[in-house]
């Protein structure tokens, strides 16, 4: 199939085209091919090399869902670890996110989130709310600052004193 651009073609050769697309599509689905396109996910080869570095000699990495642990992980974390979570909090593990270590990464997850689809209080985008305004603790985190900027927000800084954020400005704003 040669290279087209798609803004060239009129309405019968786009047509055309996309019924090739579908035919080659339904090849694929009729060999019930298994295919995990995660980026850079390191085989089990590859995450034996490091076996000898942990001080405790173990044969068995896989959760109960049989997955490596040593890889890295479902979406919304390991199963096993989710499931501890939600003994300790008493809520279903659906409801358990065991996310990376990056704060910023996942700050800026929960906002873009917000913006575009709403969270549970807020079901609407907060893109559809008008001015929004952020609490910032200050001084704090310049890069999670500039997350809320990024996305418009009108940051208003609460002042730290010694035992924490003012929390008397808190609760009057």
């Amino acid at each position: 199939m040669k290279k087209v651009a798609f803004s060239t073609l009129d309405r019968e050769h786009a047509q055309e085209l996309y019924s090739e697309l579908q035919q080659q599509y339904a090849g694929y689905i009729s060999k019930k091919l298994s295919l995990d396109m995660s980026r850079g996910k390191p085989c089990p080869a590859q995450l034996d090399l490091s076996n000898d570095i942990l001080s405790e000699r173990l044969d068995d990495f896989k959760d109960d869902s049989g997955f490596d642990v040593r890889n890295y992980g479902e979406l919304s974390g390991i199963l096993d670890m989710k499931k501890i979570f939600a003994r300790m909090m008493n809520v279903d593990d659906s409801s358990i996110v065991v996310a990376g270590n990056s704060s910023l990464n996942l700050m800026y997850d929960v906002i873009a989130l917000g913006m575009f689809s709403g969270l549970a209080r807020s079901p609407q985008p907060w893109s559809r709310c008008g001015k929004i305004r952020f609490l910032c603790p200050s001084p704090g985190y310049d890069r999670h600052f500039r997350v809320t900027e990024h996305f418009g927000f009108e940051l208003i800084n609460i002042p730290m004193l010694e035992d924490g954020p003012d929390m008397d400005m808190v609760e009057k704003l």
